[in-house]
């Protein structure tokens, strides 16, 4: 027999089965079903900054009448994970637990300016409705007593942003944002800004140059280099008061403050900015960027909250001494430029080019 030819004369047989792929299998079962998961977490609740304008006060000056004052909050996040990973976090509620205190500050409303500078022996008045004498320049010192709004006081040593002072009552020591050169009841006249031209101011500009230094731009500086023709709602021209006065509260650049603004709000054109007078978009989250943003009373408010937060949190090392005697958290910290800013503040990594960008075209206004 021959079995080779019978075998080649049987008619064959094809299966109409699929091919079976094993590792997908393997991979479809293993794979987890998309979990959600609630988790809350306990934040600070940043004060807010409250402007108001004093005639009486020179432009460019400011004075503390109320101390600004943190407080708590649990935010609601919702997580949903799939294969174990986070996809996605939205926050879904927030529970004040400590109520945070408004910062009040009087910004200058004459027509005239004054930049004196306080030398030791020299008198200053307090300016907030109770101001602290304590025993060290230390918030966290002892407090020697309270004096109330334009007691008159003797400079006996200047320490940052600290006076030893001599009272009818008391020796010790008070916040200089808390205290004015200015006699309430004497009437001052113009002098000198003092401002520096514009090849001075150039020379800082730099992609890499730090941001955690002021600008040294005058208050009429900041208003003519934001008064523009892309500013089609004369948002940053009516407010470019506090981009100066932030420089002077917080050390930080108060141009890129602005940059940001306008990156971020399309020259004030935005929808957050509009309706929520907030131009970062603080608080925003990237997958539900409108409903996440702080909504503000004022422009004020939302550039005084940035620029703490960035001084806080992100152009500082750890420890750092900065505003009201606190000391940076730099928990997003990786160097005081705009690109150290934009590795954790942006997903987007051309962010830090296009704020560069409109700094250099600021600076270039001056």
């Amino acid at each position: 027999m021959n079995y080779g030819n019978n075998i080649i004369n049987k008619e064959t047989v094809i299966s109409k089965a699929k091919k079976i792929d094993i590792n997908k299998i393997i991979e479809n079962n293993t794979k987890q079903a998309p979990k959600e998961e609630i988790e809350t977490r306990e934040v600070v609740l940043e004060y807010l900054t409250k402007y108001k304008t004093n005639p009486e006060l020179p432009k460019g000056t400011m004075q503390v009448i109320q101390e600004g004052r943190e407080g708590l909050q649990q935010i609601s996040i919702k997580k949903i994970y799939e294969n174990g990973q986070v996809v996605s976090e939205q926050q879904i509620g927030a529970k004040v637990t400590k109520a945070s205190i408004d910062k009040i500050i009087e910004i200058g409303g004459a027509k005239y300016s004054n930049n004196y500078k306080i030398k030791v022996g020299e008198i200053v008045y307090s300016t907030a409705e109770r101001t602290s004498i304590m025993s060290e320049p230390d918030i966290n010192s002892t407090k020697l007593s309270t004096i109330p709004k334009n007691t008159q006081l003797k400079v006996l040593e200047l320490n940052d942003d600290w006076y030893k002072i001599l009272s009818s009552s008391s020796t010790g020591w008070v916040k200089k944002e808390n205290t004015t050169y200015i006699n309430p009841n004497a009437k001052y006249e113009e002098s000198s800004s003092g401002q520096k031209s514009k090849s001075e101011i150039l020379q800082s500009l730099d992609f890499n140059m730090a941001l955690n230094k002021p600008s040294g731009l005058s208050l009429e500086q900041f208003k003519k280099v934001l008064t523009d023709s892309r500013d089609v709602n004369g948002v940053f021209a009516d407010n470019a008061e506090y981009f100066y006065y932030v420089e002077k509260q917080y050390n930080i650049n108060g141009i890129f403050i602005a940059a940001i603004g306008i990156h971020e709000s399309a020259w004030g054109t935005s929808a957050i900015a509009r309706n929520k007078l907030n131009l970062f978009g603080y608080g925003a989250y990237d997958s539900n960027p409108y409903n996440g943003a702080y909504s503000f009373s004022n422009i004020s408010e939302s550039i005084d909250l940035m620029a703490r937060v960035l001084t806080k949190y992100y152009l500082n090392p750890a420890g750092t001494p900065i505003y009201n005697n606190e000391k940076a958290d730099a928990a997003y910290y990786y160097g005081p430029t705009v690109s150290g800013v934009n590795t954790k503040y942006a997903t987007d990594k051309n962010w830090a080019n296009c704020v560069y960008k409109y700094m250099k075209y600021l600076y270039e206004k001056v």
